[in-house]
């Protein structure tokens, strides 16, 4: 299993509130969403409350990679890509549910595996 590399995961830990997160239809047509009730699982995944999500949740059950881009205060980019997984119960479903805001509807819990970490265009992982 990849890890993020210290770097990024120190630069999550100082982004900026809204992430970009990117998914793909079965025909090849991508998806982008801004998202900002997000954390940061562990070392090895990222997860994406599904509040409002319509084609990225199309998209996920079609088997769809996906991809996180996030800016740091100091406006450094990092992008997260990796296979998706889908959860509506279970552990890391409620989990999502302390941190996502009661006033929203929080569906599901998307996370992102860690398969490849980029700093700008620079590959880390």
């Amino acid at each position: 299993m990849k890890k993020l590399p210290e770097i990024v995961s120190n630069a999550w830990d100082n982004r900026q509130d809204v992430i970009v997160f990117s998914t793909v239809s079965a025909d090849g047509s991508p998806n982008s969403i801004y998202a900002t009730c997000v954390s940061k699982r562990n070392e090895n995944s990222i997860v994406v409350a599904n509040n409002f999500f319509k084609k990225t949740i199309e998209n996920i059950r079609s088997g769809s990679t996906g991809s996180i881009l996030f800016l740091t205060k100091d406006d450094k980019s990092y992008q997260i890509k990796g296979r998706v997984e889908y959860f509506t119960e279970g552990e890391i479903f409620e989990e999502m549910q302390r941190w996502n805001p009661a006033r929203l509807p929080g569906h599901g819990a998307a996370v992102i595996a860690v398969e490849e970490v980029y700093a700008g265009a620079e590959r880390l992982l």
